[in-house]
């Protein structure tokens, strides 16, 4: 079974042992699904309301949009595990000789490089989740605009947390300018998409104020 298939619960005690996988990485994945789902929520109760027939074009492609996005979401949290499982096993091999630590040298900057990019394309999904969540907020039912900033705080959440899966690995690389540039690519994303997430939870959050 793969771990996205598992039950709740499953998931959360797997994710509570020492088992190598998930970790942070899916469980952002995790979090970024459920983030982008309470937009399409919000979407789901647009739909059909005379009160806003003038929008429902565009938040039933919004809800499309969604609906993909959640389930590469729930990929990313099986390709996260697929990466990181020989990175896991690349730090147990033996470096007792100059040749050993070179070939272990040589395998952990490949499997560092492919651990890297799931969480990174995590990010890139966030940032598309924020922008929807964005857009349910203004143009959705208002009775549920609760729910858009919930989805919204839920997905800058998963943006920050794949962001340390990212930083982790560029950290233990010896190849420093590619390194270099992950970071800078994923801390933009975060100064971006972090401001934009918060603008819009302030924004439902001053809503709802009595």
């Amino acid at each position: 079974m793969s771990i996205s298939a598992k039950t709740i619960p499953d998931f959360v005690s797997v994710l509570a042992s020492k088992a190598a996988v998930p970790g942070g990485g899916g469980a952002s994945a995790l979090v970024g699904a459920v983030g982008t789902a309470l937009g399409n929520m919000v979407g789901s109760l647009t739909v059909g309301k005379k009160k806003y027939a003038g929008v429902e074009p565009e938040i039933i492609k919004l809800k499309e949009e969604c609906d993909k996005l959640q389930k590469e979401f729930l990929a990313l949290i099986d390709k996260d595990a697929e990466d990181f499982e020989p990175l896991s096993k690349a730090y147990g091999l033996p470096a007792n000789t100059d040749a050993e630590k070179a070939e272990k040298a040589k395998i952990m900057e490949k499997c560092l490089k492919d651990a890297c990019a799931t969480p990174f394309e995590i990010m890139k999904k966030c940032t598309e989740a924020i922008k929807i969540c964005e857009q349910f907020a203004e143009k959705g039912s208002k009775l549920a605009v609760s729910d858009a900033g919930v989805g919204v705080i839920f997905c800058k959440a998963a943006l920050d947390g794949a962001s340390l899966n990212v930083f982790i690995n560029t950290k233990a690389s010896g190849d420093r300018a590619w390194a270099d540039k992950m970071n800078a690519e994923a801390n933009a994303l975060i100064e971006k998409y972090g401001a934009l997430a918060d603008k819009v939870f302030a924004n439902v959050k001053s809503q709802l104020k009595n």
